[in-house]
């Protein structure tokens, strides 16, 4: 019952990353393109980006109803890189809207723009900043070792740094694939398409990157990597996918390109997932949490399964057919 119900919380994860890292990223697009992205990126996620924030709720009810040791441990060790989540989500937020919505004027809009655009570069950063929390393994539960120890060390050091950047990267190059995706002016599909390559390397170097910093924190992750079939068959696959990622790049075949990029950042997430699997939060000098451990009642997983059952009968319809009115029938536009 309990393996179900977080296989639904992954998957929810999973479309959190794909649909909302590519709204986060594209203020971190519009970022490393100084603004050439902008038209673009508001149309893009204009009619979806506040839709995709129910795939996070859905992962945090989960955590909260049946797993309600990962939520409160999490929320505890890391509350201070999770409110700085909360508090770029707002600004993001309501900057997106203002630009939109307010006084057509020049200034207004560029101010909007820069919170806009800071605000996802810092969301996203923080996201991956509590993601290397959550897996490095120093979170503690003897609350009596100090502020430090207890709310910083977890998540301040350079391992989580560098799962930050590894997020920003990703959810940067999500957005340039669905940039390209959105418009049929060669030029600027030209220049996306660059971008997008751009990002793809930089994301195989700040990777390597990760592990090396993993081993300096003292965390044996490629050790844990190699170990774990599950994430090497990710890689593999997720590598194999590549010919075909520069061949539907070149020839902007705008489904299979966002297929392809949905499919490798599938495999990156699960592959990450399946290194320390059933460990779902690392305790320093104490028994990790595990899916046993973590799990509620098998009444309280019924009734949550139950309640996911309904409500995915009710929301994935329900999201299909938001991006069926607004994405699937929208013809690209030919000019940023």
């Amino acid at each position: 019952m309990a393996e179900i119900n977080l296989l639904v919380l992954v998957i929810a994860l999973l479309l959190y990353v794909v649909l909302g890292g590519a709204d986060f990223g594209g203020g971190i697009l519009e970022l490393l393109t100084k603004g050439k992205a902008s038209g673009i990126v508001s149309r893009a996620i204009a009619p979806v980006w506040e839709a995709n924030h129910v795939w996070l709720i859905l992962v945090v009810v989960i955590l909260f109803v049946g797993f309600p040791s990962v939520y409160s441990t999490v929320l505890t060790a890391l509350h201070i890189p999770v409110l700085h989540v909360l508090i770029g989500i707002i600004f993001r937020g309501t900057a997106f809207t203002f630009r939109h919505y307010d006084i057509d004027e020049e200034t207004p809009k560029a101010i909007y723009s820069k919170v806009f655009q800071y605000s996802s570069l810092f969301t996203t950063f923080f996201l991956g900043v509590t993601l290397g929390g959550i897996i490095l393994g120093n979170i503690t539960l003897d609350y009596q070792l100090g502020f430090y120890d207890v709310y910083l060390r977890p998540w301040l050091n350079w391992f989580s740094m560098s799962m930050g950047l590894f997020l920003v990267l990703l959810f940067a190059f999500l957005a340039g694939i669905f940039t390209v995706s959105e418009i049929n002016d060669e030029n600027y599909i030209r220049y996306f398409s660059k971008v997008a390559k751009r990002l793809l390397l930089a994301l195989v170097v700040v990777g390597a990157m990760v592990f090396t910093a993993a081993q300096a924190s003292g965390h044996p992750l490629f050790y844990e990597f190699l170990h774990s079939p599950a994430s090497i068959a990710s890689v593999i696959l997720a590598t194999l996918a590549l010919p075909a990622f520069w061949y539907y790049l070149k020839t902007n075949n705008k489904l299979m390109l966002r297929l392809t990029a949905g499919f490798q950042t599938t495999m990156i997430v699960t592959g990450w997932f399946a290194i320390q699997f059933p460990v779902l939060v690392k305790i320093k000098n104490g028994p990790d949490i595990t899916l046993q451990s973590a799990s509620a009642s098998h009444e309280v997983q019924l009734y949550l399964l139950i309640a996911l059952i309904v409500g995915i009968v009710i929301i994935f319809p329900s999201m299909f057919y938001l991006y069926k009115v607004f994405k699937f029938n929208d013809e690209p536009t030919k000019s940023v």
